[in-house]
């Protein structure tokens, strides 16, 4: 087994490029889901939440109001590393769980990762490699005022929250820059494919 992680901006294309690898036969874990579980009703990961940001965050029926946390922590970059520092450890384990049902198997694994420099960068997964999808910033604004109706301004701040196109481009092994249509960026996935699989056999050889 390898696992490749998978990054990208807002609008760059990178969860069609884990969907179009999956295609391929890799397993998917994704980061973003792993998120949404480590604040569920009942675990430890929401009582922290609650504890640092109060009950404000809480819908009636005891889940997680995501709006309302987002509110708090889009602008505020304290907030944001408090909730970051609750997520992020839960992330890693169940990151971990999944990650080790593929142990002894011939498996290729991508991590999607959307925050991957925002959370210490590399470093701090266990990946053998790193897929950066890339975008210009205009590029990128365009497809998700066009394509998920958001609001231009929207788009820009949780831009800016992010860490800056270059800092991901920094941390990659391999770089599909999204910028055509989708039979070009199948294309772009296909030989990403095969560098994966080169990988793969490098080490089970």
């Amino acid at each position: 087994m390898i696992s490749i992680a998978l990054t990208g901006g807002i609008g760059s294309g990178k969860s069609t490029v884990g969907r179009l690898l999956s295609e391929h036969g890799a397993e998917r874990i994704d980061a973003d889901e792993l998120a949404r579980e480590a604040v569920e009703p009942g675990g430890a990961g929401l009582s922290q939440v609650v504890a640092r940001f109060g009950e404000g965050v809480i819908n009636a029926d005891g889940s997680l109001d995501r709006a309302a946390l987002a509110r708090i922590v889009f602008d505020d970059a304290a907030a944001r590393r408090d909730l970051n520092a609750i997520v992020h450890p839960e992330v890693g384990r169940l990151m971990a769980e999944q990650l080790a049902r593929h142990v002894g198997t011939d498996a290729i694994v991508v991590l999607e990762i959307p925050l991957l420099v925002e959370g210490g960068g590399r470093e701090r997964y266990p990946a053998a490699g790193v897929l950066v999808v890339d975008s210009p910033v205009e590029l990128a604004v365009e497809r998700l005022v066009r394509d998920r109706r958001m609001d231009e301004d929207d788009v820009r701040r949780r831009m800016a929250a992010q860490a800056p196109r270059e800092a991901r481009l920094r941390q990659a092994d391999y770089i599909i820059l999204n910028v055509g249509t989708l039979d070009e960026l199948r294309l772009m996935v296909d030989r990403a494919w095969d560098w994966m699989v080169a990988m793969r056999d490098r080490v089970v050889e």
